[in-house]
């Protein structure tokens, strides 16, 4: 059996993109062939300082969600690693997200050379910012990306980027995936029509949908905006929380359209389902995006797509005029552009048989290539090239 150590700032029971990733694909890699480590950032002190987490053992360290007690976990966690390393032999080291366990995994790189390291880009925010925000420790975060054995990246957009970064190592797009079954569940009309109630909808309303951090990248400014030029029937549900929720609370109330937006707060992954299937659009018009999961769980629950083709969405997302060598997948408008959503909107009601040919293509492409169990193997893959290597 082997032993793969993985840095990750974040972990359950908070929970995001990359935390997703990295349990759908463990939970399918038997414990008999890989066992999984993981040292993560201890972001509130009621966190157990370890405990097992599907396939993955969770060594919480530091304490606190205050920015400086982040920058420290990128020197404390190489430690912890070298001591667990002496204890239980490591193998190999996965680094999820450049900007967030680069530093570490380049750290521990740095005095175990031997041991292979795969790095995996998840990034959403915009990379300008990114690089920024890593200027302090440079030269480790560009270590990251040259020493990395491997590069594994959820979009080409992603890929571009480690290569701009100097990556030595082979890269391999493998994106995240969508648990098929979950997203793609058929309920009964009457739990949908009691869920659009639940959301305020009366008959004849058109819900648009977003599943979002609540913060400047993923726009949803720009829907309240959209919705001034929009009837009043047109309504929009917000799930997510962050940092610009009382921002855009006052901008609906300044905009006349406080009535029409809904805060639902977090969803719970179970709920996520039956609130799509309730809703007729899902829009988010991301100012950047590493990838987005949210647009491809949208796609398996056959529901209309909105959105940019900023980073990793264009690998997905192909718009009928913006992309017409490919089966149009979703509705395309550019950045900061809330008079394009306004007009998408009101072309998608008005052409239902479009839609429904759209959001076939959509469910296809999502299940030929966006599955879970075919990016667990995939990544299963790539962690045997990553050992192999080890044992040369």
């Amino acid at each position: 059996m082997k032993r793969i150590l993985i840095f990750s700032l974040n972990y359950y029971p908070n929970v995001g993109g990359a935390d997703i990733a990295v349990k759908e694909i463990t939970d399918r890699i038997s414990p008999e062939d890989i066992e999984f480590h993981m040292v993560a950032h201890r972001f509130d002190r009621h966190h157990l300082t370890e405990e097992r987490v599907g396939q993955v053992v969770v060594h919480r360290i530091g304490g606190g969600s205050s920015r400086f007690s982040k920058f420290l976990y990128q020197f404390r966690a190489p430690l912890v690693v070298a001591r667990l390393h002496q204890h239980h032999h490591v193998d190999a080291t996965w680094a999820m997200m450049a900007h967030s366990a680069g530093v570490p995994a380049a750290l521990f790189k740095l005095f175990y050379p031997r041991i292979p390291m795969l790095l995996t880009l998840q990034e959403g925010d915009p990379l300008p910012y990114i690089e920024r925000m890593m200027r302090p420790v440079w030269p480790l975060f560009s270590r990251a990306f040259t020493h990395a054995d491997a590069i594994q990246a959820i979009s080409t957009f992603l890929a571009d980027w480690a290569r701009r970064r100097g990556a030595r190592g082979p890269i391999e797009v493998i994106p995240n995936g969508v648990d098929i079954a979950h997203f793609s569940r058929e309920y009964p009309s009457a739990a949908v029509a009691i869920t659009r109630q639940s959301l305020g909808a009366r008959d004849g309303d058109t819900l648009l949908v977003t599943t979002s951090r609540l913060v400047r990248k993923n726009a949803v400014d720009d829907v309240i905006r959209a919705l001034t030029e929009l009837p009043p029937s047109v309504r929009f549900i917000v799930y997510g929380v962050g940092p610009d929720e009382v921002a855009l609370k006052a901008l609906a109330r300044e905009l006349g359209v406080e009535d029409r937006v809904r805060f639902m707060g977090q969803a719970l992954h179970e709920d996520l389902p039956l609130a799509l299937a309730a809703c007729d659009i899902f829009i988010r018009p991301s100012r950047s995006e590493g990838m987005g999961n949210s647009f491809i769980e949208a796609m398996a629950a056959s529901i209309p797509v909105i959105a940019t083709q900023e980073g990793g969405i264009a690998d997905f997302l192909f718009d009928e005029k913006r992309n017409p060598g490919r089966e149009p997948t979703g509705w395309a408008v550019d950045p900061d552009a809330p008079e394009q959503i306004a007009r998408t909107v009101e072309d998608i009601l008005a052409h239902p048989a479009e839609v429904a040919r759209v959001t076939a293509n959509a469910r296809t492409l999502v299940r030929e290539k966006y599955d879970w169990n075919l990016i667990a193997e995939k990544m299963r893959t790539l962690f045997d090239r990553l050992l192999d290597a080890q044992k040369r």
